[in-house]
């Protein structure tokens, strides 16, 4: 892990650096605000743990997050900032690793890590980009995932992570706007619980299901995109599933 490493523990080797990145922001009246970067940290441990070598850095708990703006404990960077962020962290890390991955566990900040890759791209760093889709939640069984957009079934499955910050007893289900409804009208117009799906039926078995759906998506896209990139991608670590 990059954050308990000295220098010299780094000196002569450039492995891939995934970096972890949610955001604190609202997420219903039964998640913790801390949802979307716990997810990220979860999906990038279960990487690293199939991958070597591969530095696995600490979690950014902060990003775009101006639609969850009018609920109380929701702290943004904006898009702008967040670009900038990561193109200044992707440059600073030439000594230190080959190539950069995101794991991205929050949508809004999507645009952002898009137009940072660009830039980056363009000065021959290469960095690949990894999220949840809701196409992944279908293949774990999660019912209804087209339809769960924040704070539903799918994220409160995955906060089993941490079953003692999950209030199940304050879950509610909100409406399932579209992408552009909520682009256009931010969360707070169209939900005041900040739900936008439904929770119910969340399960620890759920969560074990998605998780391994999302960790098994992003190192096959991880070496995928190594090979394409000419990049001598991690070796796959022989993982004993049944301990």
């Amino acid at each position: 892990m990059l954050g308990r490493a000295t220098w010299r523990e780094l000196m002569n080797d450039r492995p891939l650096l995934v970096l972890p990145l949610g955001s604190t922001e609202q997420h219903g009246p039964h998640l913790p605000l801390d949802t979307d970067t716990r997810v990220a940290s979860a999906v990038a441990r279960g990487l690293a743990d199939r991958l070597d070598p591969v530095l696995l850095g600490p979690a950014m708990p902060y990003g775009a997050s101006g639609e969850h703006a009018g609920f109380p404990g929701t702290v943004s960077l904006g898009t702008q900032v967040l670009e900038r962020v990561i193109v200044e962290l992707v440059r600073s890390v030439d000594d230190t690793a080959r190539a950069v991955m995101v794991v991205n566990g929050h949508g809004g900040n999507a645009a952002a890590l898009m137009s940072a890759r660009r830039i980056l791209a363009g000065e021959g760093r290469p960095v690949h980009l990894w999220a949840p889709t809701r196409a992944l939640a279908r293949t774990a069984g999660i019912p209804a995932a087209d339809h769960d957009l924040h704070a539903g079934r799918t994220e409160t499955s995955l906060l089993h992570l941490a079953p003692d910050l999950v209030r199940l007893n304050l879950a509610t289900a909100g409406p399932s706007p579209s992408l552009d409804e909520l682009g256009a009208q931010g969360v707070a117009a169209l939900s005041p619980t900040g739900v936008l799906g439904d929770p119910a039926g969340a399960s620890a078995a759920e969560d074990a299901r998605l998780l391994d759906a999302y960790v098994d998506d992003a190192v096959e896209r991880l070496l995928s995109w190594a090979r394409r990139q000419g990049i001598t991608p991690p070796a796959a670590q022989s993982m004993d599933r049944s301990a």
